[in-house]
């Protein structure tokens, strides 16, 4: 089987894109080129991995695995030839909302201060699964969930206290610490990529029943701010987005959110291990300080 970096570049490219018109546009070459690409690929492997007809264009499963495989491998190449010109690649870190909250910037210094010689790079990416699966991140911070353990690997960092994200002017602002039952009658943002609510925090009997669903964090804080709509989400959030129309309640009946660190199981870069490990140890020196602080009367 000879397949070439220019069949996987074609496939990337059209599973991103989403037509071959659009595509052959982003690679820079002709339509009917990219489709005798695309043609050379599928024979090579095997089987379809593209279902066309005059008005769509979508992956097979076959097409989508090969797809994500592409992107990485693709990404390792061009890993390789920039180590070999210019060192070591960075370790990306990826976030959809906030990395570690208040932790963020200290995890960031002192990882700095330990590895002077290792680049970090921290990017926020409205998908973490996404960007993991094309080999866009390294590495990446999710809550609640993360992606299947048969092709990343997780460790649990530990938990953040769930708030009540609402409009400045809002009657909620002014309760105090709220319930899940003093929102079963509002409305609710969801993220479709990385958020942390989920309405089976709820009793099945009091699920709110309207619900509205965002992109990002940019989205998801002018629907809150315009009084669209109310938002669940964690501690982290407050302290890396703060807004002025948005304010943030306790909800202390609710189960914190877990927050982990999430990398792929095969093709990992080399520092991921270490900056794992660093990150485990900074929280449980963090929590420590924490429960030896003196209170205050």
């Amino acid at each position: 089987m000879n397949i070439e970096l220019r069949h996987l570049r074609a496939l990337a490219a059209i599973g991103d894109e989403g037509s071959i018109t659009a595509a052959a546009a982003a690679l820079h070459t002709a339509q009917p080129a990219l489709s005798r690409t695309l043609s050379q690929l599928e024979e090579r492997v095997g089987t379809r991995l593209v279902e066309r007809t005059t008005r769509s264009l979508e992956l097979t499963a076959a097409g989508r695995r090969l797809w994500e495989r592409a992107h990485r491998i693709l990404q390792s190449v061009d890993d390789a030839i920039a180590e070999a010109t210019a060192g070591p690649a960075p370790l990306r870190v990826g976030y959809a909302w906030s990395a570690l909250g208040r932790h963020t910037v200290a995890l960031l210094r002192t990882w700095k201060d330990e590895n002077p010689d290792a680049t970090l790079v921290v990017r926020q990416v409205d998908n973490p699964e996404l960007a993991l699966r094309k080999g866009e991140v390294d590495i990446a911070f999710f809550r609640s969930s993360f992606p299947s353990p048969d092709t990343f690997e997780h460790v649990l960092l530990g938990y953040e206290d769930r708030m009540v994200a609402v409009a400045e002017d809002d009657s909620l602002n002014q309760t105090g610490p709220l319930s899940l039952s003093d929102l079963s009658r509002r409305r609710i943002a969801l993220c479709s990529t990385a958020g942390t609510a989920d309405l089976d925090l709820w009793p099945a009997n009091e699920r709110p029943e309207r619900t509205m669903v965002v992109a990002n964090v940019d989205e998801w804080l002018t629907a809150i701010a315009t009084g669209e709509a109310i938002g669940l989400t964690s501690v982290a959030t407050e302290y890396s987005h703060p807004h002025p129309g948005v304010s943030y309640t306790a909800l202390p009946d609710v189960a914190p959110v877990e927050v982990y660190l999430t990398w792929p199981r095969n093709d990992r870069h080399p520092m991921t291990g270490q900056f794992v490990e660093h990150a485990r140890y900074l929280l449980s020196k963090e929590t420590t300080a924490a429960h030896r602080a003196p209170t205050g009367r």
